[in-house]
């Protein structure tokens, strides 16, 4: 029987393609095609053992192992998860590592059962490949970084844009010492992933906030990275109250809620205060053993005040944060940008900036 195959085309990321990923979990984990099902063929256990026959005794005896590991009991059980998707998903598509002996095999199980679905050709490292080049000419599009002090809500802002592109969204991660989410982080390869799809959505001028290359556990791409160092500049400017109200909703409330649900309330919060007391030792070497005591007996007491009800507490130790080490650090910054003579588009308050991104879009998307 001659089996379907479809091109390693981004069309099926574009369209949100449903994707069957036959490799094993281990693999998986190391990154995925965006919205992909891991359903695999073999499990981690049972592709180390044939990996060995490979490399000891050559591809048919570890076919042959294969065949006989996953049969009987095992196989059925496998060929109902993959024809469950179908049934639910019937224009699903399926990949193994190169598109070969592995999305092979289910084909031909599926195909003897009286279901034909293609395989990607190239499997994942085709579409992989062509994923990362889209992310190198997204870099050539116009770009725009939103740039400010913490606290000026630029997430919130590129997500009110059509064309904004949330990195820390795609890295589960807030891009301070503070930032870091009760989920799991991404591993490098998926963060690639799901930023090019991002930029698939997106053909013309791109909105971005200002970041380090490094955002929580991720890289940007590098050449995504250098297009973000020569872009012009929009830079946010909020008086401290307004900005210690955004970190308390933000660093404070919405941290504590996704810790409870992910853990309980009690857990919950004893993890949400662990992660906030242990971001602020990381600054230890920063803050210098004097202020960070301080700090701490601050934050101890806005945890105890929390607790009971007031949470505007954390402002006694925010506050100081911001003024003493986040603030002078970003204005260190702000002037190694002039003084490598980056444009600065527009400064203003956080609604003007919001209408100056669109209003860049739109001029942008016009010249084009």
């Amino acid at each position: 029987m001659i089996l379907p195959t479809v091109s390693a085309d981004l069309q099926l990321i574009r369209q949100g393609h449903p994707l069957i990923d036959v490799r094993a979990p281990v693999e998986f984990a190391k990154g995925a095609l965006p919205g992909a099902v891991n359903l695999p063929l073999m499990d981690d256990e049972e592709r180390r053992r044939v990996g060995i026959a490979y490399k000891e005794q050559g591809q048919q005896a570890a076919i042959a192992l294969g065949n006989e590991l996953v049969s009987g009991a095992v196989k059925e059980a496998r060929m109902a998860a993959w024809r469950d998707y179908l049934t639910r998903h019937p224009e699903a598509v399926i990949y193994c590592f190169r598109g070969g002996l592995r999305s092979q095999i289910v084909q031909q199980w599926l195909a003897e059962s009286g279901m034909v679905r293609p395989r990607i050709e190239g499997g994942w490292k085709a579409l992989r490949q062509r994923l990362l080049v889209h992310i190198d000419g997204a870099a050539q599009q116009p770009l725009l970084v939103v740039g400010g002090l913490t606290g000026c809500a630029k997430t919130v802002l590129i997500n009110r844009l059509a064309n904004g592109v949330d990195l820390e969204g795609f890295a589960k991660h807030k891009g301070s010492a503070f930032g870091r989410s009760p989920e799991p982080p991404p591993c490098q390869i998926d963060f690639e992933h799901w930023l090019s799809k991002r930029l698939l959505e997106l053909p013309g001028p791109l909105v971005v906030e200002d970041e380090s290359r490094q955002i929580g556990e991720v890289n940007v791409p590098l050449s995504f990275w250098g297009a973000m160092e020569r872009a012009p500049r929009l830079r946010v400017e909020m008086p401290l109250d307004w900005r210690l109200e955004q970190l308390r909703r933000d660093y404070i409330l919405d941290l504590e809620h996704a810790y409870q649900l992910r853990y309980g309330p009690e857990e919950g919060w004893q993890r949400m205060c662990q992660q906030l007391s242990n971001a602020l030792l990381r600054l230890k070497k920063r803050l210098g053993n004097a202020r960070l005591q301080r700090l701490q007996r601050l934050q101890a007491l806005a945890f105890t005040a929390h607790e009971q009800g007031n949470t505007q507490a954390h402002e006694a130790w925010l506050a100081p944060l911001l003024t003493e080490y986040y603030d002078p650090m970003y204005r260190y910054h702000l002037e190694r940008q002039r003084d490598a003579f980056v444009p600065e588009y527009h400064v203003g308050d956080w609604e003007s900036c919001l209408a100056a991104a669109r209003q860049w879009s739109l001029d942008q998307a016009a010249a084009r």
